[in-house]
């Protein structure tokens, strides 16, 4: 299924460029800096900016659940396109699940392109985040977490990686073969081929046709374990609700069970529905991180 004018590079930018579709995406961005930055303040000490590795922003935060112990863990990838925002801006994100018992762990990622001495793609991106899958795989108990229970939810960026997650070959790593037991999508990208001639993304992704095809959940086997729900905002582009639905048509029903468009949600507004109790994308998160299969 692919994009129906992917040569037209005016059409790609209208698809593609959210912050251009929403022209009040800094009010949101603000607003999750600051209820972002009180999180971290209230946090016990030694849970912010642990470190899964030696790379470049190769770091963590841990929020603990409120009163449990073997809680299952919630790993929470941010998006902003591989080449912005940062973990500090998404701690909002974890009271209302360290509120229900889960505990919550945010990594950090380097971002697109890099420097010239460092470059950074999409690829090594996704490298890092399985770095920080491990460590968590490793560490978590440490922090009341049970490693045997692993969802990672994503948006936007983070939502192609949490595909991507759930699809790596951990056993081939040495570490059980369904340690991500299931992963949430939200607002992801399945296919990078586009990508590659959207202007607004070309300077920072500089993707490759290898890259985009290594790094396209959609050209990849189902994952042989593990189940995907896959959401988007109603409102989003007609980009982003083909996308979300070529993954199920890639993977099939029985791994992308849940394939949803959430009405009258945006690409930043449908990240704030995961935060709220009250939401059902917030049900959906937690039936996922309750599963014990």
């Amino acid at each position: 299924m692919a994009a129906p004018h992917d040569d037209d590079p005016v059409w790609l930018d209208r698809m593609y460029n959210n912050r251009a579709r929403v022209p009040g995406h800094p009010a949101y961005f603000a607003r999750w800096a600051h209820d972002s930055a009180q999180v971290r303040a209230a946090a016990p000490p030694g849970v912010i900016d642990r470190r899964y590795g030696d790379g470049v922003n190769e770091t963590l935060d841990i929020f603990p659940a409120a009163s449990a112990s073997s809680a299952p863990v919630l790993v929470f990838v941010h998006g902003g396109y591989w080449r912005s925002l940062d973990k500090s801006d998404h701690s909002f994100v974890a009271p209302a699940f360290t509120a229900q018992g889960v505990c919550v762990v945010v990594p950090n990622y380097a971002l697109c392109p890099g420097t010239e001495a460092q470059p950074v793609t999409i690829p090594d991106i996704a490298l890092q985040m399985v770095k920080a899958l491990a460590w968590t795989w490793h560490h978590v108990a440490e922090h009341g977490g049970d490693p045997r229970r692993i969802t990672v939810a994503g948006h936007s960026a983070g939502g192609h990686l949490a595909a991507m997650l759930l699809a790596c070959d951990w056993k081939a790593l040495g570490l059980p073969a369904q340690l991500v037991r299931n992963a949430l999508s939200i607002s992801g990208l399945y296919d990078l081929h586009p990508l590659m001639r959207t202007p607004s993304l070309q300077e920072a992704l500089r993707l490759t046709s290898q890259d985009a095809r290594r790094a396209s959940p959609a050209l990849w086997p189902a994952p042989k374990q593990g189940r995907l729900y896959s959401v988007v905002g109603g409102d989003e582009s007609e980009e982003f609700l083909r996308h979300n639905a070529l993954i199920r048509q890639a993977w099939g029903p029985r791994t992308v069970p849940v394939c949803e468009e959430l009405p009258g949600l945006n690409h930043f507004s449908v990240l704030d529905a995961l935060a709220d109790p009250s939401h059902a994308l917030h049900g959906s998160a937690l039936s996922l991180l309750q599963d014990r299969r």
